[in-house]
């Protein structure tokens, strides 16, 4: 890996565009391999929430590792996280809302989608799985509220809690779809193997580029590359992949996937990424912490009110999530 890294240091000044380009690289093998565990039957929202999330969120895990390594600000780690989450549930579910319309339920009556048995039930289930991963958002992001609301700061047994949390979360979603195979007589696709693989090659590509681009910033003499804006920097790196799937599946007219990913994807953040340095190093809170935290809970709870009264998001309602991106932005940046 070394040797590669510096192949393309010899770049130059060139050097963080290439690295980039890897990112964007690797980003768009996972998308292809995703499309088609899709393709064999594996349903949306269950690529949404127990496949996507990690290849997404491989480069939020990763950050905290190299903040860690690097004896880097921690409370960095947190603003990674709210970046994120919050770029995630406004942002990027409001840009295809507005661009394509974002119904996780069929729109209209006496549509084809309507009519049919099948599609229905399973629009149903979606929204169902929908808004429990909604509410695992809302939380997610209490428990982390009070745990750091105690001393303003997380520790070890904090990031046993949150990690606990996490993988309770996971181990029932893995068994729904166990469940779901017994009932159906399914059996998982022997190219599963394959894809497996191939996602791991893209997140080795993910962890070579955030590496070396955060040492980079971490280097910068200063303005907006630089350290003090390191937590944004990277939040809005690791949105990429996020934003590639949101578009995609958007277009490819999967808005149960859209939903499923960007939502899961912050389970990654929080409360994993965030626990898992806690583990490691006391975790201290920046200073937007508590705004940060509104802004995602408003956020989520327009999410779960819109799917659950009208299983869809209004195109106004997408462009009110922009204007709410907006302010976070302008409240938020230091």
């Amino acid at each position: 890996m070394n040797g590669f890294v510096t192949w393309i240091e010899r770049a130059g000044p060139g050097a963080p565009w290439l690295f980039l380009l890897l990112f964007a690289a690797a980003s768009f093998l996972m998308i292809w391999r995703l499309e088609a565990m899709s393709g064999r039957g594996v349903e949306g929202t269950v690529l949404g929430t127990l496949v996507m999330p990690y290849c997404s969120g491989i480069g939020n895990l990763l950050f905290v590792f190299v903040v860690a390594r690097r004896g880097g600000p921690g409370a960095e780690v947190i603003t990674n996280a709210l970046v994120n989450n919050v770029t995630n549930l406004t942002l990027l579910i409001g840009l295809p809302t507005v661009l394509w319309g974002l119904g996780v339920m069929p729109a209209g009556r006496g549509g084809r989608a309507s009519r049919a048995a099948r599609p229905s039930k399973i629009h149903q289930l979606n929204r169902l799985s929908l808004l429990l991963t909604l509410l695992a958002v809302l939380f997610f992001s209490g428990a982390l509220w009070a745990l750091a609301r105690r001393s303003g700061q997380l520790g070890f047994t904090d990031g046993l809690v949150l990690v606990g949390l996490f993988l309770f979360w996971q181990c029932f979603h893995t068994f729904e779809v166990l469940k779901n195979n017994v009932r159906q007589g399914k059996r998982l696709s022997p190219m599963l193997g394959v894809d497996l693989v191939l996602l791991g090659v893209g997140a080795w590509g993910t962890y070579v580029s955030i590496d070396w681009l955060v040492g980079w910033v971490a280097t910068a003499p200063g303005g907006l590359i630089s350290t003090k804006y390191l937590g944004w920097l990277s939040g809005w790196l690791m949105i990429l992949p996020n934003a590639l799937l949101a578009l995609y599946y958007g277009w490819r007219g999967q808005p149960e996937v859209v939903y499923a990913s960007q939502v899961g994807d912050g389970h990654i953040c929080i409360p994993l990424g965030v626990g898992l340095y806690a583990l490691m190093q006391p975790l201290p809170v920046p200073a937007f912490f508590d705004f940060g935290l509104l802004v995602l809970g408003v956020a989520t709870s327009v999410h779960f009110a819109c799917v659950a009264v009208l299983g869809r998001l209004p195109r106004w309602i997408g462009w009110v999530l922009l204007a709410g991106y907006g302010l976070f932005l302008l409240a938020g940046l230091p």
